[in-house]
């Protein structure tokens, strides 16, 4: 039997069920949204494997990411964060993903939900790329830098235009799963 060319994660059980069955695909729910974001900034500097170990753990150190109760963390919880092992206790990641929920808070409250948000930048539809070669893949593109820019305006911290576009790729906005990849041509016959 022939086995399937993935773009990324074989041989790592874990990263392949991520590629296989996550990355590139439409995600509208706004707190695995939120999740996705939150992650991407966690991961800055360091490796995405890394953060993906610790998903769970994330979960529930900030409440499943519910940007209404992440919203309201003090003090109190921040310190607790900062104690806690099982997550990346750097400082400024974590007061981000309090801010961060603030502001989808305020996005929601105007815009209905997160999600009717960030995918009105792409009209509602995926931006199919046609990757054939490593050499083909981007940290960013004009759309990443203009909604990296928008996201600061209204308050987002850890948002920068290469972490933008690694969330538009963790959720779908971007199809950036190579052309030979088994999961480029399921997504193309969605």
């Amino acid at each position: 039997m022939e086995e399937k060319f993935r773009c990324f994660g074989t041989g790592l059980p874990l990263y392949e069920d991520y590629h296989d069955k996550e990355w590139g695909r439409e995600v509208h729910d706004d707190s695995l949204l939120f999740e996705l974001l939150t992650l991407e900034g966690a991961q800055a500097g360091l490796s995405w494997y890394i953060v993906l170990k610790k998903r769970n753990d994330y979960r529930l150190a900030f409440d499943n990411f519910d940007p209404n109760k992440v919203a309201l963390y003090d003090d109190n919880k921040i310190a607790s964060l900062l104690q806690n092992n099982n997550i990346i206790k750097n400082r400024l990641k974590i007061l981000s993903t309090i801010t961060n929920a603030k502001a989808i808070v305020e996005i929601i409250k105007k815009y209905g939900s997160f999600d009717k948000f960030i995918w009105s930048y792409v009209n509602y539809k995926p931006i199919v790329n046609h990757i054939t070669k490593y050499a083909d893949f981007q940290s960013k593109t004009p759309l990443s830098d203009k909604i990296s820019k928008d996201l600061l305006v209204l308050g987002f911290k850890f948002v920068g235009s290469t972490i933008v576009y690694s969330f538009l790729q963790a959720i779908g906005m971007v199809n950036d799963h190579m052309v030979n990849c088994f999961v480029y041509k399921e997504l193309l016959n969605q």
